[in-house]
Parts: C-alpha cells; structure tokens; sequence
C-alpha cells in the first residue's frame, strides 16, 4: 500500500491559513501536468474538504476514482490566529506562538488544535482510508500540517524534526505500509 501526499496549490496567503477557505492558484499548468504524470494513474484520489485541496484534486487527477472529500484531512485548526498575520501571533501571544511552534505536542493556538490533536485526527483518516483501499494506491490531495503529521508517522520520529522539513506547494511525499507499519519514501518532491 502506497500513500502519495500532495501538498495543495499555493493561496498566496500571508497569514495563518487553517480552516479558512481560502482559494488555491491552479495557474501553473506545467506544473500540475507534471504532478499528475508522476503519480499513478490508477489510484483513488481524497482530499481534504476545503476549496484548495478540492480544486488541486481535481486538476492533477480529473479521470480518478475520487472518494469523498474529508475533513478529518483538514489542515490545523488555528483558532482565533487564523487569518492574522505571524507577526500579530507573536505580538499578541509571543510566549504562547514560539512554544507552539519548538515544543510541538499538545500545545495550541486560542480555540485551536494541538500537534497531538492533528497527528490523531489525520492518522485515524489515513489509516481508514488505506484499509478501504488495501490493494491500491492512495492519492491524498491535503496541507502542508497534514503531510508533517505523517512524516513524523512514517519516521517514528518527533514533530519537531517533522516541522523542519520544507513542504512545497503541488510537492508530492510518499510513503508506504508494510503491513505492520508505515515507512517514509521521498519527502517534498517537485517534478
């Protein structure tokens, strides 16, 4: 069983984007042509039920088998930081805004979501939607909190090395299950 994670198309956003629905730039056809000849033609494709990863599903695999859209792919939920700028984080929570981000785990932003919280949720998802699909690859069109999740996953590593990996947009991360456990392929690939 193989996993691709495909970050979304860029959203140009310049603050915390969680579950705002904010729309992706699907202009680079090259791009997506690329991504979409990289990944296998046979897979089922899912995607988060936000307007970009949607949007992004439906241009790199437009004749898959799609499943329903899932929120439980949804990226954090920032809570009351989403929509601010970094900026207005740190000067509103400056103690609160850096440990989130160096001591991932069961901190969260205001009304938010911890590490921990998104790691359950998306692993849970991804394991649901692996078993209904044993015998074929799996598509998850997702955002960039998603897929560190599952790097710390397929790792067995901590989240804070996970957060340092760069994620690019319409950037694709693997991995695969053994049957016993999930093991991590290329991560951040750009064809």
């Amino acid at each position: 069983m193989r996993v691709w994670l495909v970050r979304h198309g860029p959203t140009h956003q310049k603050a915390f984007t969680g579950w705002r629905d904010v729309p992706a730039d699907l202009s680079d056809k090259d791009h997506i042509a690329r991504v979409a000849a990289y990944l296998p033609n046979d897979a089922h494709v899912i995607s988060s039920d936000l307007q970009r990863a949607i949007a992004t599903a439906d241009a790199i695999a437009p004749s898959q088998t799609r499943l329903p859209h899932d929120p439980a792919l949804r990226e954090f939920d920032f809570g009351i930081w989403d929509g601010q700028h970094f900026s207005q984080v740190a000067e509103s929570h400056p103690v609160l805004s850096r440990a989130f981000w160096e001591q991932p785990g069961d901190i969260s932003a205001p009304e938010g979501e911890s590490w921990n919280d998104v790691a359950a949720r998306v692993n849970a998802a991804i394991d649901h939607h692996a078993q209904a699909v044993p015998d074929q690859d799996l598509i998850v069109v997702a955002h960039i909190g998603v897929i560190m999740t599952q790097i710390q996953r397929a790792t067995d590593g901590v989240a804070y090395h996970a957060l340092a990996h760069t994620i690019d947009n319409l950037s694709i991360t693997d991995m695969t299950h053994d049957g016993a456990r999930w093991h991590i392929g290329a991560i951040n690939h750009n064809p």
